[in-house]
């Protein structure tokens, strides 16, 4: 295992006792995943029902992503420069505090749709902080040649985050207030920062030096890194228009339930719950597989079948049909989401991935309110269904394109 760590710029001893650590780190994150989606799920399901409206879906995502958006522009460089595992603890600390404070407004009476969008808008910071932190320090604790198999179980615990806290959401929306939601959220958060105290990880290599240059110069040279590689702006580019392109399936779907097939909590249970016992299902399949040895080719592989999947939800009729897609789709996700997580992680200098990963976080998450903006006032114009078909079409097509692409052919970040 020293060799492993020598080989990516870390300190021999790095992997010693790497599954427990793992064990722990990925615990942590978990239970912090299980409170935010819970949260999450709860506040999209209280807008669409109590608006059924595009043009508020769109305001909602714009505030659920742009301030990640921004954020994510400086913490790339906090989390090459500065402690990955203080960085974490500090973004669960200030969404909790955030949650914290809009469930006693919700409890009080004050229960404005503005007070939802400014917290949703803090909780986007704290995911911006903290999400290149998490991507970056998982090398830190994991062998290369384990990444996928760990990435893989990391994507089956998350669906399975992704099963419980829809079903958890709805049950409790039917019986209880909002403002419930948000208690779990704050004690959820509460355990993990608990968890990451107890795990230790020693700082990475460039954490440890004394810090040479500004905060520009880090951010000038990570953005040369990126943009002097061909293979890193056909990746940004693709990875630009295929996030653009699922908007409708990744954010219009609840709306499209609720318009077509009934406005009842139990159905968007349902829906987030079927995708996600996908999303298990794929992270098993990736976890054992591994994917093909060229990682662009499974995510081209995924691309393909999203698209089609996606197509498909746009002219099969039926609650049960649209179901059964969503597990379909829901399994395609893990084939994007761990090979192109350990793509980066395995081949990235590992003093850039805090860089790195949050330019990926840049572009990724710019592309939903980008999308919104676009898609969210036609689908107050035109059926949500049309959208799907189309964009379903065009998405499998970029993923044919990708498999084309002369940056992609050996699948290694050479130039």
């Amino acid at each position: 295992m020293e060799g492993n760590a020598l080989a990516r710029g870390l300190s021999p001893g790095t992997f010693k006792h790497w599954k427990r650590k793992t064990v722990l780190f990925l615990s942590g994150q978990t239970v912090s995943l299980f409170g935010s989606s819970l949260v999450q799920f709860a506040i999209i399901w209280y807008i669409t029902l109590s608006t059924q409206s595009g043009g508020i879906m769109t305001i909602a995502s714009i505030c659920g992503f742009a301030p990640q958006i921004v954020i994510s522009l400086f913490s790339g460089v906090w989390a090459d420069r500065a402690s990955r595992k203080l960085l974490i603890i500090g973004a669960d600390a200030l969404v909790a505090t955030a949650t914290f404070i809009l469930a006693l407004f919700f409890l009080s009476g004050h229960d404005d749709l503005w007070m939802v969008f400014l917290v949703s808008g803090i909780r986007s910071l704290g995911t911006g902080i903290q999400t290149p932190a998490v991507n970056a320090m998982l090398p830190q604790i994991v062998p290369a040649d384990k990444l996928t198999r760990i990435g893989g179980i990391n994507g089956s615990l998350q669906s399975v985050m992704f099963i419980l806290s829809p079903a958890a959401a709805g049950a409790l929306l039917s019986f209880t207030e909002l403002e419930y939601t948000f208690f779990i959220d704050v004690s959820t958060a509460a355990a993990a920062i608990v968890i990451m105290i107890l795990l230790k990880v020693p700082l990475h290599e460039k954490a440890k030096l004394k810090q040479k240059g500004g905060y520009l110069g880090d951010l000038k040279a990570g953005l040369k890194y990126v943009l002097g590689s061909g293979f890193f702006r056909s990746y940004f580019l693709f990875y630009a228009l295929f996030f653009f392109l699922i908007v409708p399936a990744s954010q219009l779907t609840p709306l499209m339930v609720a318009r077509t097939f009934g406005d009842e909590y139990w159905r968007l249970s349902a829906m987030e719950i079927s995708f996600a016992a996908g999303g298990v299902l794929g992270g098993i399949v990736i976890s054992l597989w591994g994917g093909f040895k060229n990682r662009m080719h499974t995510i081209a592989l995924c691309c393909i079948l999203f698209g089609v999947l996606t197509a498909l939800v746009g002219i099969l009729p039926g609650f049960i049909t649209f179901l059964v897609l969503m597990v379909l789709t829901g399994s395609t996700v893990p084939l994007f989401t761990t090979p192109s997580m350990v793509l980066l992680q395995e081949q990235v200098d590992p003093n850039m991935q805090g860089r790195v990963f949050s330019l990926a976080q840049i572009v990724m998450t710019s592309m939903v309110p980008l999308g919104m903006v676009f898609f969210g006032p036609i689908s107050d114009q035109i059926r949500i269904e049309t959208l799907m078909l189309i964009t379903g079409i065009c998405g499998a097509l970029t993923g044919v394109a990708v498999f084309f692409n002369k940056h992609f052919k050996s699948g290694l970040i050479t130039d």
